[in-house]
Order: C-alpha cells, then sequence, then structure tokens
C-alpha cells in the first residue's frame, strides 16, 4: 500500500508522468451526457476510478472519461495549444497552483457559476480561485501535507517547530526536498523567523529568508528529488530527520516503521490542487454538476478515506473520525506556499536556490 500511495505522491509533487491519455472503459457506457475529466496519474487515478466517479455517474447519469494528466507544466502546456484550436483533451483539469495562476495570465479558465454549485458555502476560503476581477475560475479539488518526519528510534519525543532544523545537534541528519517550488522552505522559514510568508513579498525579505535559509545547510544530509530514497533511510534511521508526505509517513508508521509525521506549530505545508474548466469545453453544465458533487461532505469524507487527501471544506461538515481527520490533515493553521512568487519570480528564485541553498 506504501509503494502505491507514494507512487501517487511523486505525481503529486510535479514529477513526469507519461502523457498518454487513459480513458477509463468501465465508466463509458452509451448515455447521452459525459464529461472528460484531467486527474493525476498512477494511484491516484486508480483511486478515483474505483471509489469515486463510478457512484457519481451512477446518481446523475453523466459518464466520466478519466485522463491521466502530466502534472504542472506540461498538461498546461497541452491545454493551451488545444485551446487555440478550440479543443480540449480534458474539460476538467486538476490543476496544481501555479499552474492555475499561469492559465489565468492567458484566461485559459472558464468562468464558474457558485450559484450553481449548492455546496460552495462549504468550502474553504482558501479553496476558491478567481481571476483579479473576482470572477470564479477554480474548486479546490484536492490538498495534502508536508510535515516535519523523524524516526522514532533516533528521536523518541517529537519536535514542535520548524526551527528544529536549524538546531545544531541536527548536523548531517535532514533530508529535505530538493527543490525551491516544491520543497516551500522559504515559506517554512518566513513563518518560522519572521512573522509569515508576507516577509517574502519584498527583494529585502526575500534576502533575509535565503540568508537565514542558508544557515540550514550543515544540517542536511540529502537533498532529495528520488523520494523513495528519503523514505527508506528515514525508516532505517541513516537520515532521521527531514520533511516529508504526512499521510505517506503515517502509512509506513501503520505498517510498523519507526517513523511519525509531526505538524509543528507553526502549521504543515498544505498544498493543494483545484479544478479548472477549459474554455474550449463545450460541457460547462456538465462541470458544474461534478463540482457540486466532489464539494459535497460526504465525497470529501470518501475522499479523505480511500485517496487520502485532505478536504477542501470545512472540517465540521465531514463525517471524518479523529482518527481519520488526522490521518490527512490538521486544525493548525497551515502554511500556504505563496504561489504568486513561483509565477513571477521563478527564475530569480531558483537562481538564488541553486547559489545559496541546494547548488
Amino acid at each position: 500500500m506504501l509503494t502505491t500511495n507514494v507512487s501517487r505522491r511523486t505525481v503529486l509533487a510535479g514529477t513526469a508522468m507519461t502523457a498518454g491519455l487513459l480513458a477509463m472503459p468501465s465508466i463509458l457506457r452509451a448515455q447521452d451526457r459525459s464529461i472528460k475529466v484531467g486527474v493525476y496519474g498512477g494511484y491516484f487515478k486508480d483511486s478515483f476510478d474505483e471509489h469515486i466517479f463510478p457512484a457519481f455517474t451512477e446518481e446523475t447519469g453523466i459518464a466520466v472519461e478519466s485522463i491521466a494528466e502530466p502534472t504542472g507544466e506540461a498538461w498546461l502546456v497541452q491545454l493551451e495549444q488545444a485551446a487555440r484550436a478550440n479543443q480540449a483533451p480534458a474539460d476538467l483539469s486538476m490543476m496544481a497552483q501555479v499552474a492555475m495562476l499561469k492559465g489565468q495570465a492567458t484566461e485559459l479558465w472558464q468562468e464558474l457559476d457558485l450559484a450553481k454549485i449548492s455546496n460552495a458555502d462549504n468550502l474553504l476560503e482558501r479553496s476558491v480561485n478567481t481571476y483579479p476581477d473576482g470572477r470564479v475560475c477554480g474548486i479546490g479539488a484536492v490538498a495534502w501535507y508536508i510535515t516535519l518526519v523523524t524516526n522514532t528510534d533516533a528521536y523518541p519525543e517529537a519536535p514542535t517547530s520548524w526551527q528544529a532544523l536549524w538546531d545544531p545537534a541536527n548536523a548531517d541528519r535532514l533530508g529535505l526536498l530538493a527543490l525551491v517550488s516544491n520543497s516551500f522552505l522559504l515559506e517554512v522559514t518566513a513563518k518560522t523567523f519572521f512573522g509569515g510568508t508576507d516577509h517574502l513579498s519584498t527583494d529585502e525579505g526575500l534576502e533575509e529568508v535565503f540568508q537565514k535559509l542558508a544557515e540550514v545547510k550543515p544540517n542536511v544530509r540529502l537533498w532529495y528529488r528520488d523520494e523513495a530514497q528519503f523514505e527508506q533511510a528515514l525508516k532505517s534511521g541513516e537520515i532521521p530527520m527531514g520533511q516529508y508526505y504526512h499521510d505517506v509517513t503515517g502509512l509506513a508508521a501503520a505498517d510498523g516503521n519507526p517513523v511519525r509525521s509531526t505538524f509543528p506549530q507553526e502549521g504543515g505545508i498544505l498544498d493543494s490542487g483545484s479544478w479548472a474548466l477549459s474554455r474550449a469545453s463545450q460541457k460547462a453544465e456538465e462541470a458544474h454538476v461534478f463540482i457540486d458533487y466532489m464539494t459535497r461532505a460526504e465525497t470529501q469524507t470518501l475522499m479523505s478515506q480511500k485517496v487520502g487527501t485532505a478536504p477542501t471544506i470545512k472540517r465540521e461538515l465531514t463525517q471524518l473520525t479523529d482518527e481519520e481527520f488526522a490521518a490527512v490533515s490538521s486544525d493548525i493553521d497551515p502554511i500556504i506556499p505563496r504561489y504568486d512568487l513561483y509565477q513571477t519570480r521563478d527564475d530569480f528564485l531558483n537562481q538564488k536556490w541553486t547559489e545559496m541553498i541546494a547548488g
């Protein structure tokens, strides 16, 4: 089970996937209404195909053709090129937040009408994407956390703060994600030492945060791109502390491995994907029915239980037990990535990251 979940997470984190468009034959029946839905591939798509889409089709009569989409820029480029030819490889797609912003810049996304989504009031405020003029263009589809993880043999007591990454006692003991755009360590540093991620809004603030983050380098044993490599090192105790995905770590612990996931007092890192409707799609009506179904409390509950994602609606509306909620989420105020920076200052951030942090 752990291996398949890691495969899903690798996709969520942005690893390239084969771009073949895979249909879901079990759902494609001779029906008058249908919609093509792009979702992250592998285990993630399999879970939707098995647990979510069939129930939607049975209730609404709308057939779902699920498309295994590559993540991030690759799928965005495909959607934009197709839209220029007035074609939609998928009507609705699950889009990462930077891709959502870049799609907004080209008016790629159709406006969504919240009046047609009866469960819109259920959504967390951060789960609604809007154009600068206020038009809604995305609705939260899935969310997941990156947390502070430790080997329990090496650390009998759980750390309470991200400050543990800077502790000199942890020299050469950390495994951290290798990219500025998937580790979100700038945001962690800003929240932990500078009062919040607003500190990243100026050049001076960014410089201060980079300087502070550079102080963590003596503690880093591995800047990892291969999640399986870090996971094995965490379980063995070779690299006993770092950042990793909360749900995957929980599965490893449930399998008897000496690992734990901790939500620090500054919050875990909350990343997410949104449903977005291509401007070339002719399925706006079906898309609203689909999003309405996906934002139901019972659907969100099932997704947390079967897919392993955090709810994009208010916790009190779900039917999750405390244990089920803790397996995928937290009530601690999260660290939200500054997606706008990765859109507008991507080259600058990557250059500074290479020069000062993980080069």
